[in-house]
């Protein structure tokens, strides 16, 4: 079944009216669904989601009955935020899809040291338009009950006081100490609201980075005796905690 978001005021007694132009180009000219078709539509604020049988196709809405109210099921019971190092290429983009699908609630592009990609200004706001794209195409793929935020890109400093808010930070390094200290971290993640994780760029970190991360309470973790790229660090880190944390669910 695919699955839309919509927002708390498109929801009333008579149904749920759609009218995302982007949805409803692709429910009526990609999709071709036609009355009577199912579908999911999440509703973020609500933190509900709705089985849904099409009504009726207008130009620029769609009409769908609700047949069902269901809580979200989907979420990580720890609210994580991705502090990804600018990678370069496109590269970025396919760490927005695959964190998105494992989990993730927010991702902040750093600009760290050892970045090589830097952007500013108009090069900025098209680059984030685009990523957003992305992190609402991945939430609906992976049935995500939210939207993921993409936020401004920070400065390394920045991305570390913003950390201060979190309940618990952790930065993959390869010069950290072994598997034992990196699984007794992860465990403790386990009763945490929420999540900071610090990954480098292709460069890696700069030492004097990490330090202040440490300053601000970072744990420092290994994630293996091998060299991880900036695009797989971040993602093998959650597919580790997704997999800690959904068994905690199911305890």
């Amino acid at each position: 079944m695919f699955q839309f978001f919509v927002e708390s005021p498109a929801i009333s007694d008579q149904g749920i009216l759609l009218t995302d132009r982007q949805d409803v180009n692709h429910i009526r000219n990609v999709l071709r669904m036609r009355p009577g078709d199912q579908a999911a539509l999440c509703c973020q604020e609500k933190e509900k989601i709705y089985t849904c049988r099409l009504n009726s196709l207008g130009q620029e809405d769609i009409l769908f009955d609700i047949l069902d109210i269901d809580s979200i099921h989907t979420e990580l019971p720890v609210e994580i935020t991705l502090f990804q190092g600018l990678p370069k290429s496109d590269k970025m983009e396919m760490v927005i899809q695959k964190t998105i699908e494992l989990g993730v609630a927010r991702i902040v592009p750093v600009a760290s040291k050892r970045a090589v990609v830097r952007l500013s200004g108009k090069k900025e706001e098209k680059k984030l338009a685009r990523w957003r794209e992305i992190s609402k195409s991945a939430a609906k793929q992976s049935k995500r009950g939210r939207i993921p935020e993409i936020s401004q890109v920070m400065t390394f400093a920045q991305a570390v006081e913003a950390g201060r808010d979190l309940d618990m930070l952790l930065i993959p390094y390869e010069e950290a100490r072994g598997m034992k200290a990196a699984r007794e971290a992860v465990a403790a993640v386990a009763g945490k609201k929420s999540l900071g994780i610090y990954i480098g760029p292709e460069g890696g970190f700069d030492q004097a980075e990490v330090d202040l991360a440490r300053e601000a309470g970072a744990l420092p973790i290994s994630l293996g005796r091998r060299i991880l790229r900036t695009e797989t660090a971040g993602m093998a880190l959650l597919a580790i905690l997704g997999f800690a944390l959904e068994e905690d669910l199911e305890a």
